[in-house]
């Protein structure tokens, strides 16, 4: 592991917006009240990388708390960092494998959840990595309260085509549906956010997927 990395891995011990994998689940059913000292809805950002979707959604949206996930130590120095740089106080990172969300959060504790650009996992063998797969659809009917969404932001045209293929098959409501963002009358400012891949993708001129949906 580089120097860098190990600097990046020591730092984070020290961020208070960072709570750890090995942390437990201190906060657990009490984020909003522990976590943010507020009262405010809790929103996520699955496989946040860098945190740069977090952290815009948290500048844009003062009166509500946003938690970036990843398993990548490297990637949430990142996201952590800058808020703490820029004073963004309502926003905080995980880092623990998506998979385990149940063990972290309690039944209906979560508003609304965000799913921007995560790797697709296109062989079939892989299905159940897939952010949008049953499995994990299961696990956030159980974190979001009723009527709560679950938003996708995705380059992927297959990722895409499978998850609205498994929310009809499911019944689940759609309240949004493009499958190219930036040509839709949908592309507001919080559609608009742009990661760094994202930027990427668009100079390549590929579309952008999204879907909106609640249980």
């Amino acid at each position: 592991m580089g120097k860098d990395k190990l600097r990046r891995f020591a730092e984070i011990e020290a961020f208070d917006n960072v709570v750890q994998l090995e942390a437990g689940q201190p906060f657990k059913g009490k984020w909003a009240k522990d976590f943010f000292k507020n009262g405010h809805p809790v929103v996520l950002e699955l496989a946040c990388g860098k945190g740069e979707y977090t952290v815009n959604l948290a500048r844009m949206f003062p009166e509500k708390n946003f938690i970036g996930i990843d398993y990548k130590g490297n990637r949430v120095w990142r996201g952590a960092k800058t808020a703490i740089e820029d004073g963004v106080a309502n926003v905080g990172f995980l880092r623990i494998q998506i998979e385990n969300l149940l063990d972290y959060f309690a039944p209906g504790e979560v508003d609304e959840i965000w799913i921007t650009f995560p790797d697709p996992q296109p062989q079939l063998s892989r299905e159940k990595k897939r952010l949008t797969s049953p499995r994990f659809l299961d696990k956030y009917k159980e974190l979001l309260k009723p009527g709560g969404f679950v938003n996708l932001k995705t380059d992927n045209d297959g990722l895409h085509a499978y998850t609205v293929e498994k929310i009809e098959e499911l019944g689940l409501n759609i309240a949004v549906r493009t499958e190219d963002l930036y040509h839709s009358p949908f592309a507001d400012d919080v559609l608009s956010i742009k990661t760094y891949y994202e930027k990427k993708y668009l100079a390549s001129n590929k579309n952008i997927n999204y879907v909106k949906f609640s249980f």
